[in-house]
């Protein structure tokens, strides 16, 4: 086994779906839960940490041989989401529980603390609601090189942090992110500069998964391209 391989039955991840924030841009609905070819995003993005099937590529490889690569899940959303993502999360094979804002509306690194507060593991594989596409692959050698530091984030050659698709501590992020909202600061970066943390580079990424794990899903037009994809399987 690589030093940065972590077994299933040694894990402590929660899988954290940060879903809080108000989808302006996809308009009227709520981008958590809207159908993507029949299923709402949200569970789309939770069935890959459960070790479900590439949406796209079916025969793809799996992480874990298909296992679970999360031992629960945690889902930040706002008081007005939780009905709805409930329903979206019905008969999910794994435990669920909701860290509902209690200030909505302060952005993804709010959404993240919260996240992080309601988890059970020690670390926590953050993922936005709106990356259908996630690959567990890349969580996995994410919380392996995380062992040992506060976190680990993907950095594609010379672009931003991922991070909204990284490994957290739970315990230091949420401080971390506590300390940089009571400063005025929103930026995730900002909280991660505070971690002692690793980088997973290009290289890296490219030999595990491809730059498809951080597609968002922003507007109904992504929306609809990504269901075509799907469609066409």
């Amino acid at each position: 086994m690589a030093s940065d391989e972590v077994m299933i039955e040694d894990r402590d991840l929660t899988g954290a779906i940060v879903a809080g924030g108000r989808s302006t841009r996809f308009g009227e609905t709520d981008k958590a839960v809207a159908p993507l070819s029949g299923t709402p995003m949200i569970r789309r993005v939770a069935d890959r940490l459960a070790g479900a099937d590439d949406p796209v590529d079916p025969g793809a490889e799996r992480a874990s041989g298909g296992e679970p690569i999360v031992r629960d899940i945690v889902v930040n959303c706002r008081s007005d989401q939780r009905a709805t993502i409930e329903a979206a999360m019905e008969g999910y094979p794994l435990a669920v529980r909701y860290a509902v804002d209690d200030e909505p509306d302060m952005g993804p690194m709010a959404g993240i603390r919260n996240a992080c507060r309601g988890a059970a593991g020690e670390y926590v594989a953050v993922v936005a609601c709106d990356m259908p596409f996630v690959d567990p692959r890349l969580l996995e050698r994410l919380h392996g090189r995380a062992q040992g530091h506060e976190a680990a984030v993907p950095r594609i050659d010379d672009q931003w942090y991922q991070t909204t698709q990284a490994v957290y501590r739970a315990e230091p992020m949420a401080s971390a992110c506590d300390q940089a909202l009571s400063a005025g600061k929103r930026k995730i970066v900002e909280a991660l500069s505070e971690l002692e943390y690793v980088v997973l580079d290009g290289a890296e990424i490219r030999a595990v998964t491809t730059e498809r794990t951080f597609e968002n899903l922003n507007t109904r037009e992504d929306l609809a391209a990504a269901a075509a994809r799907i469609d066409e399987q």
